[in-house]
């Protein structure tokens, strides 16, 4: 792509304008946003569009999904192809919430999406995503174990005018307030997810108004022209050839046995093919997936490797090709169950890329990181005041070493991106009391570079029975190491009754936990980068001090002995 005349000054007063608005469109929804999940964990996106359909500025400054770069985008193009735009009005907006054909990963990731008009002419479109803590279905939180269609998930939400001239449509609300639980948070949060999209559309007409639509339409192409040629400069960085790597889960909740996922890269100068048709066939159990889900942690890896200043858009993705195999795990034909994939399948996606590119780019990838976004959710009746609760959340685990640091410790890896639920928001919103949350010491993968520390936290049950969904992997496989680094510790999770026994939970069930007992939940550390016994001396000491390692380990794993 060459470049077009436009003028550069202007074009970096229109980004930066576009930016802003993305920006403060996230910030409103975040501050208005009823739900834990969202008003403290940020597990919302949002970004502007062009009138066909094409991402081109996602909100930056407040923390942002990854895995919403492929499946809004996909949800956007889906509600042009579905729904007449000409037959919508300013304060319209337009919502869904399925997979199929293709859309947002799972039914709790619900899109918002709103023509932007000025003197009647359709100039841009905006759109957000957010995580819902209910969509109905078999159990509290919409992503059990045990389910075998999307049926069995939730609310299937189509193409929808669910907002009309500023209105929340009351049939339509109707209709999914009957088939979710603690339905106050979900109205709020859909009516925080309106009130964004409202003030993305005052702020782009009112650039229209001072330099006109054509203006506008003209910067927003132009700002994905500049991304293609940024991505195709990138990706030069990569050798020609091909590159294979492949890795498995631990089974779907169902079917105990690997499910493995494999891709071919070829790098072909300034375009890339990824190709994940090999991968094992669509499973029984809820860890399918879509090609857009696939297609944003491609997308991700490429821009986090090679050049992370990379504006994301729909203009970087025109080099990247990206292939699935219809029918298979990554490729889900309908009514096939999804809700799971977004915790665990797309972080496999994620680390077998970062493997495959290893060996030719090793300065710029990390080995496995966690592995799983670790999820936890718990739904039960509150006995504060016997109104439905849904408390869910993804706990971090270690990120994988560098050739040049070690993996940082508690982080939301890769495709989550999200933030830890404070203690003071679970116990105030919540009947559940945190009476452990820190640093799992000797999580680590070892390795001249160490892996990130992985975390604990105890929840005790204050209310009657609940029904708890894991949602975990990383099991009994350690996230690898890399050139000579070792694997990290591994996940798990066991309920204790007040008896003081325990029973340890398999990683991805939906199951039932009684009043008074505690639910005691550790998440995997990533892996180590070269030989532990290079590890400089000091950061072993160091680690030991902070209780990160123990004496123990220290000596025997690093050869360092840490004295007093």
């Amino acid at each position: 792509m060459t470049p077009t005349n436009v003028d550069p000054i202007t074009l970096e007063v229109m980004r930066n304008g576009f930016y802003s608005i993305a920006d403060e469109m996230i910030a409103a929804l975040i501050r208005a946003s009823y739900s834990t999940n969202i008003k403290d964990r940020r597990d919302t996106s949002g970004a502007i569009y062009t009138g066909s359909g094409e991402v081109v500025v996602v909100a930056q400054s407040e923390i942002g999904t990854p895995l919403h770069l492929g499946t809004m985008h996909s949800a956007v193009l889906t509600a042009i192809e579905q729904y007449p735009f000409e037959e919508l009005e300013p304060g319209d907006a337009l919502a869904l919430n399925t997979p199929y054909p293709a859309g947002p990963g799972h039914l709790n990731d619900l899109a918002l999406i709103s023509p932007v008009f000025y003197e009647g002419e359709l100039i841009a479109i905006t759109a957000n995503q957010a995580h819902h803590v209910d969509m109905g279905g078999f159990a509290p939180g919409s992503m059990p174990f045990g389910v075998t269609e999307i049926f069995q998930e939730g609310l299937q939400i189509p193409t929808v005018r669910l907002f009309r001239k500023g209105e929340l449509d009351r049939d339509l609300w109707a209709l999914i307030a009957q088939n979710v639980r603690p339905r106050t948070e979900v109205r709020g949060d859909l009516l925080a997810q309106f009130a964004a999209n409202n003030v993305a559309e005052r702020r782009l007409t009112d650039l229209a108004s001072r330099y006109g639509p054509e203006m506008v339409r003209r910067y927003l192409d132009e700002m994905l022209n500049y991304s293609e040629r940024r991505m195709r400069a990138a990706l030069k960085q990569i050798p020609e050839g091909t590159y294979e790597f492949e890795d498995s889960m631990e089974g779907d909740g169902i079917v105990e046995s690997p499910i493995t996922v494999r891709v071919k890269l070829e790098s072909k100068g300034d375009s890339f093919i990824a190709d994940f048709t090999e991968s094992d066939d669509s499973c029984l159990g809820p860890l399918n997936c879509r090609w857009p889900s696939v297609a944003a942690c491609v997308y991700y890896v490429l821009k986090a490797c090679l050049d992370p200043e990379l504006p994301p858009n729909a203009g970087a993705y025109r080099p990247v090709e990206v292939k699935v195999r219809e029918g298979s795990l990554l490729s889900a034909q309908y009514p096939t169950a999804v809700c799971n994939a977004n915790i665990i399948t797309t972080q496999r996606i994620t680390d077998i890329l970062l493997g495959a590119l290893a060996p030719v780019i090793p300065d710029k990838v990390l080995a496995a990181c966690s592995g799983t976004m670790n999820l936890l959710n718990i739904g039960g009746i509150d006995p504060r005041n016997d109104i439905y609760y849904n408390y869910i959340e993804t706990y971090a685990g270690g990120q994988g070493a560098m050739h040049n640091a070690d993996g940082m410790d508690a982080v939301q890896n890769h495709m989550t991106n999200t933030r830890n639920a404070p203690v003071e928001a679970i116990e105030l919103a919540y009947p559940l009391l945190v009476e452990k949350y820190g640093l799992v010491p000797n999580s680590e993968g070892a390795g001249q570079n160490r892996g990130g520390l992985g975390i604990q936290r105890h929840l005790r049950v204050l209310g009657e029975s609940v029904t708890l969904t894991l949602s975990s992997d990383r099991e009994k496989v350690s996230p690898w190491g890399l050139f000579g680094g070792e694997g990290a510790e591994r996940s798990a999770c066991v309920i204790a009754a007040p008896d003081g026994t325990e029973k340890r939970l398999p990683s991805k069930v939906t199951t039932t936990v009684s009043h008074d007992h505690v639910i005691k939940t550790q998440t995997p550390g990533g892996g180590g980068w070269g030989d532990p016994k290079s590890r400089d001396a000091d950061s072993v000491a160091h680690d030991v001090l902070e209780e990160f390692v123990s004496p123990e380990r220290a000596e025997s794993v690093y050869g360092v002995k840490v004295d007093g």
